[in-house]
């Protein structure tokens, strides 16, 4: 049964698996270049002479941002069914294509370029619809322009900015048609989770242990060798990140550096004209490992916590797998669930904004989550926003429960090796995140970084095969015997666990009596 626009996805179970679009760059004539800005104009004025007002319509269970774009008024398949005699005009303007999914239609359309787009968009309702789909000119402009873009309200706006500087849309004109006859959970549901907000109530669980001045050895004993995540406050007051990075200062003393944006590298001051508008399903995230090599003071803005100092990676130097990043990102931006890697233990640190974490131990799945049996890949729903609408609910009646918190700026979380993790931006934050090895998950590591996939796991370095082999012996030259040592305490572990207790040893096993002996 479908669902209406008001429950849409509320009650829904389906999965989307994260992919990636692989349509490739084309070059552009002169001649099309003149021919997709004639078309564009064309749709523009066409848009200027049918455009009708939105159907205001309450929501309810959920509250929808300022939208920064409309979705011409698509409407879940649902809400079809409330409409006499109306047909959905995404059958009728597709022809022959109608029988396809929507996703299929919008991976073929991936392939085309702008100006084919523009064209295309003309045909009917439907292909202006397609057409217009936000994730598409994304990808066209990510993969065209290589971070070289000013962001302009929407991709398709930046597209055309970045395409033909001399030609922009009025701001007085509408630009996009309201089809109202247009059905589908596909691009709704992309709109939808671009636009929801937050629910009060996928907040409000903070069941994390917190802890402010610890000693080493308490954080140790009670929280990392039964790795456990806590919450640690108070460890940042000292740093100068703390004190003085914003946007204004990482701005001018980056200047023109690049940092990692998902597939490309964008200056800061670009990112962040990004964030301040960007309203989509999944924004860009500023994720990058190689910060400190770019910007030698951004590494001295802080010092590691006294509870993680020990990374026995660091005996590799320059060879080591990638273990730190600075992160910056736009509310509603952030990461899905997944395992941190190579079985590394981490530190997650909030210079800015604030960060919803929902955490799950090494043994339990999040629902929505499906590894491949290699742990390789993952599938999960596209995005955090989509995994809470329809999976969160369903956690609070599972014996284990997730961990869960809001960490603010000031805050660093421990995230132990093998936990499921994700991670949500409340608002605009800056962080910085280390991964570590110390003496309680070395084996681990070791364990995880030699198995028969290694090459497909292990992640960060670019010698995969031999990392074992190299980080092995590196440990035994530096730390000898640490190893063997190590794996005898674990042996005695394993037997102690075994062991039955008084109790199993007083029962008789075959006639249930007890054993007594004076």
């Amino acid at each position: 049964m479908m669902l209406g626009y008001k429950n849409l996805l509320l009650r829904s179970s389906r999965h989307r698996k994260r992919r990636r679009n692989d349509s490739k760059s084309k070059s552009t004539t002169t001649q099309s270049k003149k021919i997709f800005v004639a078309e564009t104009k064309q749709s523009s004025n066409f848009a200027t002479k049918v455009a009708e007002e939105e159907e205001g319509e309450e929501e309810v269970g959920f509250s929808l941002k300022t939208c920064h774009y409309n979705n011409h008024v698509v409407q879940p398949l649902g809400n079809l069914y409330f409409i006499p005699n109306l047909r959905n005009c995404r059958d009728t303007g597709l022809g022959n294509l109608q029988k396809l999914t929507d996703e299929l239609v919008l991976d073929i359309l991936g392939l085309l370029g702008g100006t084919h787009l523009g064209i295309l968009s003309t045909v009917s309702k439907s292909f202006y619809v397609f057409c217009n789909h936000e994730p598409i000119w994304r990808n066209l402009v990510l993969e065209n322009y290589n971070g070289e873009f000013l962001y302009n309200g929407s991709w398709k706006s930046t597209f055309i900015a970045t395409f033909s500087p001399s030609f922009s849309l009025s701001r007085s004109v509408p630009t996009c048609l309201k089809v109202r006859d247009f059905f589908s959970d596909y691009l709704f549901q992309s709109w939808l989770c671009a636009n929801l907000e937050m629910k009060p109530e996928w907040l409000e669980r903070d069941n994390i242990q917190r802890r402010r001045g610890i000693s080493v050895d308490d954080f140790v004993k009670n929280f990392e060798e039964p790795n456990k995540p806590v919450l640690l406050e108070g460890c940042m007051d000292n740093w100068v990140a703390f004190k003085k990075w914003d946007k204004d200062y990482l701005v001018k003393t980056c200047g023109s550096v690049k940092f990692s944006v998902g597939p490309v590298e964008m200056k800061l001051d670009d990112f962040f004209m990004y964030s301040e508008q960007a309203k989509e399903e999944r924004p860009l995230y500023l994720f990058d490992s190689s910060f400190v090599k770019k910007v030698p003071e951004l590494g001295s803005g802080y010092e590691i916590p006294e509870y993680f100092r020990e990374d026995l990676f660091g005996i590799l130097g320059n060879e080591r797998p990638d273990y730190r990043w600075i992160i910056v990102g736009p509310a509603g931006s952030g990461s899905s669930f997944h395992i941190d890697p190579n079985s590394t233990s981490a530190w997650n640190a909030v210079i800015r904004g604030s960060k919803k974490w929902v955490l799950f131990p090494p043994d339990v799945v999040p629902p929505g989550v499906h590894p491949s049996p290699d742990g390789a890949e993952v599938a999960s729903p596209v995005s955090i926003t989509e995994w809470f609408m329809n999976f969160y609910e369903e956690t609070k009646q599972w014996k284990k429960r997730p961990i869960e918190c809001v960490c603010k700026a000031g805050e660093v979380i421990f995230v132990p090796n093998g936990w499921w993790h994700l991670v949500f931006n409340l608002e605009d934050s800056i962080a910085i995140t280390q991964n570590f090895v110390s003496r309680r998950n070395l084996l681990n590591v070791l364990d995880f970084i030699q198995r028969p996939n290694a090459k497909n796991l292990v992640s960060g370095t670019r010698d995969r095969v031999n990392l074992h082999d190299n980080f092995k012996a590196a440990i035994e030259t530096s730390f000898p015997g640490t190893i063997a040592e190590l794996m005898s305490k674990e042996a005695e572990k394993i037997a102690q666990l075994k062991k039955p207790t008084f109790w199993e040893a007083a029962s008789d096993a075959k006639g249930g009596a007890f054993k007594f002996s004076f």
